[in-house]
């Protein structure tokens, strides 16, 4: 465990070091959860070493970017490879086989409010690949669900200071009323193409 702590705490430094190129590579790599990155950036923020605005961008850069890489694989590599090579950047079988549900269930929609849905979130993108969905438009629906989370953790890491490591406490309460949001959002979506379907149905 003290190796590990070790190796943690380098890649933090490593991090400070880099600025906010520090925060967007971080979150390319996904060797640390994205959320923890973020309260991270939060941290150097509150300490004066960048300001939220370059933290903003950079953290959002930064995880479109990763998501980018999952899509190219699921594009070009298809499920098999995912299934191998998953593990090293935090994505599980269960993880695909949930992001796949959701796909066939809502279609690509559902790229925007599965990013803040836990389990779900993380190996969305993989499907999107899978299925060669329009890769700008992917670019988008991420682009539009990363900003908000980013801006999210890098306040909150921001306003605990020296405690950002408690991230996970102190995002709790917030995270419930945007899941439900993120729910909200995707049953609406979901009405919409169910009545337009209907309605060609219809005309017919």
């Amino acid at each position: 465990m003290d190796v590990i702590h070790n190796i943690v705490n380098q890649l933090f430094d490593w991090i400070q070091s880099l600025g906010y190129f520090g925060i967007m590579l971080g979150l390319m790599l996904e060797v640390i959860p994205s959320e923890i990155v973020l309260a991270y950036g939060g941290f150097l923020v509150s300490q004066g070493h960048i300001n939220f605005f370059g933290a903003m961008i950079f953290g959002t850069v930064g995880g479109v970017i990763a998501q980018l890489f999952i899509y190219w694989i699921g594009r070009y590599g298809g499920r098999p490879v995912l299934e191998r090579y998953g593990k090293y950047i935090l994505i599980q079988k269960k993880h695909i086989d949930h992001s796949e549900e959701w796909f066939r269930k809502y279609g690509t929609g559902v790229i925007f409010t599965a990013r803040f849905v836990p389990v779900v979130r993380h190996a969305i993108s993989i499907p999107a690949g899978i299925s060669k969905m329009h890769t700008g438009r992917f670019i988008l629906l991420t682009t539009l669900a990363v900003i908000p989370w980013s801006a999210l953790f890098i306040y909150l890491g921001m306003i605990l200071g020296d405690q950002w490591q408690h991230i996970n406490e102190k995002a709790a309460p917030y995270i419930m009323p945007i899941l439900l949001v993120a729910l909200a959002l995707m049953i609406i979506y979901v009405l919409i193409k169910w009545m337009n379907v209907r309605k060609k149905k219809g005309s017919v």
